[in-house]
């Protein structure tokens, strides 16, 4: 397993955990020069703050900064409640691969969705069995135009507690499984984003794991795009919003990283933390030294 202790050459942050700071939205410009400063070598921004300063501003500042991209966050959110909203979500998919491509991130995070208007609290419907083909179908459309720009995806599976909402993929063997389906020569342009804050918990992670890096012959690519660290609070006040940093919480970190690294893994720790009551209260420059220091002590 790599040594982290003397360095942060292999973090990356997620934007989400400094996109507010003092309690306040902040510009995704300023998280890059904050970034920059702190010696952070990769991020992973979200479509809507790309949006708010603009794409190409964004690609220049990063390359003028010497940053690259873990991932960019998201696409997704396949179901819908009718025909045009499956292609709406459909062309939103291909905005997100095109605007991945546009920054040069090594692949896009798919939350993949679940019964739509459930996250607004009135779900258009109730079979989940039909949100899971909805999102079959919508990643399979996506994954063509994907390939033919050279991005790949990252099916990123969420923890049960958000299967109605936000994702009906939630465990690390539902994603695979979509992946030999649509990707069975292992390609390496649809894979996995394992996030340790939804999976850390599954019985099969481990050997779930270890199969998403099986290779058979020197054609096969893993399926380990991106992998996301945080940690797991006791109690915790928000499901959504109360990730702990980490070495704060009960997931073993090292642990499951040395799953990931013995499966090939060799990419960036990706720290990804929404933290209403605690580090979006505090400054940027705080929570990136946080970040940092646990990086090396216990990721």
């Amino acid at each position: 397993m790599r040594d982290f202790s003397h360095d942060h050459h292999w973090l990356s942050i997620n934007t989400a955990t400094i996109r507010k700071q003092l309690d306040r939205e902040t510009p995704l410009d300023r998280i890059i020069d904050q970034c920059a400063r702190a010696g952070v070598r990769a991020i992973s921004p979200w479509r809507d703050q790309v949006a708010a300063v603009g794409i190409e501003k964004i690609a220049a500042q990063l390359r003028a900064h010497g940053i690259g991209l873990s991932g960019y966050c998201r696409g997704g959110f396949y179901p819908a409640p009718d025909a045009a909203g499956l292609r709406e979500a459909l062309g939103d998919n291909r905005r997100a691969i095109d605007e991945a491509v546009t920054l040069g991130a090594p692949c896009l995070v798919l939350v993949v969705g679940a019964l739509p208007g459930a996250l607004a609290g009135k779900a258009a419907y109730k079979d989940i069995a039909r949100a899971r083909g909805e999102v079959r179908d919508g990643i399979a459309a996506s994954l063509e135009y994907a390939r033919s720009v050279g991005m790949p995806l990252a099916i990123e599976p969420l923890h049960p507690m958000q299967a109605a909402d936000r994702a009906c993929i939630n465990t690390l063997e539902q994603a695979l499984d979509l992946c030999d389906e649509l990707d069975p020569a292992r390609t390496g342009m649809l894979g996995v984003a394992l996030d340790v804050y939804h999976v850390w918990w599954d019985p099969k992670l481990q050997g779930q794991i270890a199969r998403a890096g099986e290779c058979r012959n020197a054609a096969e690519r893993s399926r380990l795009l991106a992998y996301h660290v945080c940690d797991w609070l006791t109690p915790t006040r928000d499901l959504l919003s109360d990730r702990g940093m980490m070495g704060d919480g009960v997931i073993e970190l090292k642990k499951i990283r040395g799953w990931v690294e013995a499966a090939g893994y060799q990419g960036f720790a990706e720290v990804e933390i929404f933290s209403e009551p605690d580090w979006w209260k505090r400054e940027g420059e705080e929570v990136l030294e946080t970040c940092i220091a646990r990086h090396r002590e216990v990721v």
